[in-house]
């Protein structure tokens, strides 16, 4: 129970409400995900994927949460390459990433082709589903538990306590979060192709961002987190004109 002593401090609360509000912003890329990905199940299938996957991310992050002393040593070099130092941490964020360009262009040239009816009607299986879902939850787990734990080193110089319970905490607030939202969004995305697109090439730039990290370049992901509510903003638009001029945005 020591581990709640920092919520009798004022600050523990407020470090509570900020990484809360950044592992729900940090896992806007994963529903992104996960709404493509299982878009292609039927709706009991999308349902029990969308769900199995957000679950399993909870999981990952709780069980990584729990070996975090192991975590953190995954940014300590394990060898070089032309001067270049790669981590544990690194290798599998460059891995994320080439399998987040990978399958983000995959569904863009399918979606281009107007092969997704095609693979819709064919046997796509809700295991393979959540066997990427169960992938990308790790890349992205990883990343939002390193940047938890680098934030909240401040709180524990300033009050003595070990932050972990405000950690685990904002974890489990963010993915009841976005239990509660991602149904809205995965419909959202699936009935608008033109936000289809978007997300996808927002996916393929965080694919870039995360194999850019693992060679040190660091990117503020605000810059594409604005490009991405800009675009969506603008599309928005489009679609309210679409709309109000008779417009069908499915042909």
């Amino acid at each position: 129970m020591e581990y709640l002593n920092i919520l009798g401090h004022w600050e523990g609360w407020v470090y509570l409400l900020i990484l809360s509000a950044l592992e729900i912003v940090l896992g806007i890329d994963n529903i992104i995900f996960i709404s493509i990905v299982t878009d292609k199940l039927n709706g009991k299938n999308k349902r029990i994927a969308r769900n199995t996957g957000l679950t399993l991310a909870l999981i990952i992050r709780l069980g990584l949460l729990a070996a975090v002393s192991w975590v953190m040593q995954l940014i300590d070099p394990l060898f070089t390459v032309f001067g270049q130092a790669f981590t544990g941490q690194g290798l599998v964020l460059i891995a994320g990433g080439l399998f987040l360009i990978y399958k983000s262009t995959i569904e863009m040239h399918k979606s281009v082709k107007g092969e997704e009816e095609a693979s819709t009607s064919g046997k796509t299986k809700l295991s393979a589903i959540i066997m990427q879902i169960v992938i990308i939850d790790v890349i992205f787990s990883f990343d939002s538990i390193i940047s938890a734990v680098g934030m909240t080193n401040g709180i524990q110089k300033e009050v003595g306590e070990n932050p972990i319970a405000i950690i685990f905490l904002s974890v489990i607030i963010s993915m009841i979060v976005m239990l509660i939202f991602a149904a809205k969004i995965s419909k959202f995305i699936s009935d608008n192709p033109t936000i289809k697109m978007i997300a996808l090439s927002f996916l393929v730039t965080v694919g870039v961002l995360l194999i850019a990290e693992a060679f040190g370049q660091h990117i503020p992901k605000g810059y594409v987190y604005f490009a991405l509510v800009y675009s969506l903003s603008v599309e928005m638009l489009n679609i309210k004109r679409r709309k109000n001029t008779g417009i069908d945005e499915q042909k």
